[in-house]
C-alpha cells in the first residue's frame, strides 16, 4: 500500500511539473486581403467545419489542449498542420506548392485521414460527409488537373 502511494505521489508530481513546459503555437503572419483560399461556398465551408483548426490562423484550442501532456499532442498537431498548409495564408504560396496541397487534399480527403481520427474523436462536429468530401475532391481535382 505504501509503494502505491509513493507511486501516485510521483506521478501526481510529475503531472504537475509538466505543467510548467508550455509549447508555442508561432504566431503565423497576418494575412492580407487576398491571401486566404478561394473555394466555392459549400467547399470553404467544409474547410472550415473539418479543417481549420490545423490548417488556419483561425485556431480554437480547447481546455484540454493547455494541460499537458496532452497540450504538447495538440500544439504539435497545429504547428504540423500550419506548416504544410495554412488556408489564410493559401495565396501567398507558389504554383508548385499549390499543386502539392491539391494533390495532398485529394489524397488525405479520399483515403479518410484528414481530419485524422484523433482530432475526430473529441469533435464529431468536424467530421466530413460524403457530400462535402467529394465536394472538396472535386474542388481539388479541378484545380490540380486545371493548372
Amino acid at each position: 500500500m505504501k509503494t502505491l502511494l509513493h507511486l501516485i505521489g510521483w506521478t501526481l508530481a510529475t503531472l504537475a511539473l509538466l505543467q510548467l513546459i508550455h509549447i508555442d503555437i508561432p504566431t503565423p503572419p497576418t494575412p492580407k486581403a487576398g491571401d486566404q483560399v478561394n473555394a466555392p461556398a459549400p467547399v470553404m465551408a467544409a474547410l472550415k467545419k473539418g479543417c481549420y483548426d490545423c490548417h488556419s490562423n483561425r485556431n480554437n484550442i480547447p481546455w484540454y489542449g493547455n494541460i499537458a501532456p496532452i497540450s504538447f499532442e495538440v500544439r504539435q498537431h497545429v504547428k504540423d498542420g500550419r506548416k504544410w498548409l495554412n488556408f489564410d495564408l493559401f495565396n501567398r504560396y507558389n504554383e508548385d506548392k499549390k499543386q502539392k496541397i491539391y494533390k495532398g487534399i485529394v489524397k488525405t480527403v479520399t483515403n479518410g485521414s484528414m481530419p485524422i481520427p484523433m482530432y475526430l474523436w473529441k469533435h464529431t462536429e468536424a467530421r466530413l460527409t460524403p457530400d462535402e468530401r467529394k465536394a472538396i475532391i472535386d474542388w481539388a481535382r479541378e484545380l490540380e488537373i486545371r493548372n
